[in-house]
């Protein structure tokens, strides 16, 4: 007679799929690929245990710039959600007796349209209602939207040829913003915080503003990824000042905790956390320091920096009627300004609205009153204080809008879809040739006609004008090279003074 069946416990018979390659990475499989594979390879740079609290502080990795500057910080006035450039500084006025025609199909050639679009019966071209009309020394055309943008416009460059790939917001966000539509790599404002450091310790080399808007409610979210470093080290993150209670959150001791106690707590966290980056080597650690350390001065410089007793009746009816409301465009330009006072690198003021798919003539004409006055001033302010020379100002969002009406058309009303084929962005300061207009496009504002320019291309000129050559400001990650602008991007040549 056999033995009867005995059954021995083994947990091993309880593990589903995923526990069980788990437990077999951590043996074979690991031995083998550790045989294959260089350790340090996808491995990020690691700092050196004995680096200086003043490194932590400042950590610029280029030693020297590859050429002369002639920018020394930038302001970037970004409009999310894509202003049309029909209705502000791309003048189409033949598109008058276009009115509710549809577009050639020899001007759109196939195109790609997004789907909000593609299932319309007819695309009807629709002009702007608004009027245009010349002004400066070359006698650029600016909207009636923007007067005060017009008394600035030998100051600046009109740029009416930019273009980009992506269709969609997040996408064109994300790529104009990082170089890539897909998120994950760092920002602009982290590159040049990594390239460059900071010109002032107190606070960080790059900021970022939020703007209040009049324009369509219905926004399309930003996410902090926009301004964030991706895969460089964390402390090149842009922080994001606050309109209301602290400008930056936990900036302020809570109740109980005076100066002296917080110094004290900080001094044991950096002495731990010095400990622990011996033992593991992290430079996240190194990071973390720098951060605490940040938030500490920031104390001080913050609400300083907040604080516009100083400035004058003069310098705030510059800026109009809402530079003493926090949170308004206005109110951002003239905290730009305070900040590139300070040595601030990089400062971003992100305003919402522009998505106008529908009632674009009324939406459009509240989100020009909320950004004209504010971002003339700025140009105006920089410039009397000697401040323009060095100071790179940027206006635009991530692509355009088309000719042809989305939705319900009338002679008094219509929308606009995306259109990523041509858009406007104006630049001002910084070695940017003044008083200029570049590129063109078709009598429908549908295609570059001469002299376009990627946003690859925009990007590397603004780091040109940093003194950065584009092709070498790179960071290595998991085995190769990466940088603001990929493989690709060339100066534009012709903008530069």
């Amino acid at each position: 007679m056999s033995a009867p069946f005995e059954h021995t416990y083994d947990p091993r018979m309880l593990e589903n799929r995923r526990q069980f390659f788990s437990r077999m990475a951590n043996g074979i499989g690991t031995a083998a690929l550790a045989s294959i594979t260089n350790p340090n390879l996808f491995a990020a740079p690691t700092a050196s245990a004995s680096a200086s609290a003043a490194a932590a502080s400042d950590p610029a990795v280029l030693e020297a710039l590859h050429h002369h500057p002639t920018a020394k910080r930038v302001i970037y006035l970004f409009m999310s959600g894509a202003p049309s450039q029909l209705e502000t500084f791309d003048y189409k006025p033949a598109m008058h007796d276009w009115f509710d025609k549809d577009l050639p199909e020899s001007i759109s050639k196939g195109q790609r349209f997004t789907t909000m679009t593609s299932g319309q019966q007819r695309f009807p071209c629709v002009g702007s209602i608004y009027k245009f009309n010349q002004h400066g020394d070359h006698g650029a055309w600016i909207s009636e939207l923007l007067p005060h943008t017009a008394s600035v416009v030998d100051d600046i460059a009109i740029v009416k040829s930019v273009h980009t790939e992506a269709i969609n917001h997040d996408p064109a966000i994300t790529y104009i913003q990082t170089g890539h539509q897909l998120p994950g790599r760092p920002s602009m404002g982290s590159w040049l915080s990594y390239g460059l450091g900071s010109e002032n310790n107190d606070l960080p080399s790059f900021v970022v503003l939020h703007a209040t808007w009049t324009g369509r409610k219905e926004a399309q979210a930003l996410y902090s990824r926009l301004w964030g470093t991706g895969f460089l080290p964390s402390e090149h993150q842009g922080v994001a000042l606050r309109s209301k209670g602290d400008p930056v959150l936990y900036l302020s001791d809570p109740p109980g905790v005076d100066t002296i106690s917080r110094r004290h707590m900080l001094d044991g966290l950096a002495d731990m956390n010095a400990l622990r980056f011996q033992q593991t080597g992290d430079p996240e650690i190194n990071a973390r320091i720098a951060q605490y350390e940040m938030a500490y001065r920031m104390q001080t410089s913050v609400p300083d920096l907040m604080d516009l007793s100083d400035e004058t009746e003069e310098t705030l009816e510059l800026y109009g009627p809402e530079s003493e409301t926090p949170g308004t465009f206005a109110s951002s330009c003239l905290l730009a300004r305070r900040l590139a006072e300070r040595g601030v690198r990089f400062t971003q003021i992100f305003i919402r609205g522009w998505d106008q798919h529908a009632n674009l003539p009324k939406d459009i004409k509240n989100q020009c009153r909320d950004i004209d006055q504010g971002s003339a001033a700025l140009i105006k302010d920089l410039k009397r204080r000697g401040m323009l020379d060095d100071t790179l100002v940027v206006w635009g969002g991530e692509f355009g809008r088309t000719i042809y009406c989305q939705g319900r058309l009338t002679k008094s009303n219509y929308g606009r879809d995306h259109h990523p084929r041509c858009f406007s962005v104006w630049m001002a300061g910084g070695g940017i040739k003044p008083g200029i207009v570049y590129g063109e496009t078709d009598e429908f504002s549908y295609n570059i006609t001469e002299n376009p320019v990627h946003i690859h291309d925009l990007n590397a000129t603004i780091l040109h004008c940093l003194g950065i050559n584009h092709e070498k400001l790179t960071y290595r990650y998991q085995g190769r090279d990466f940088r603001l602008t990929d493989v690709h991007g060339k100066i534009v040549n012709d903008l530069l003074a």
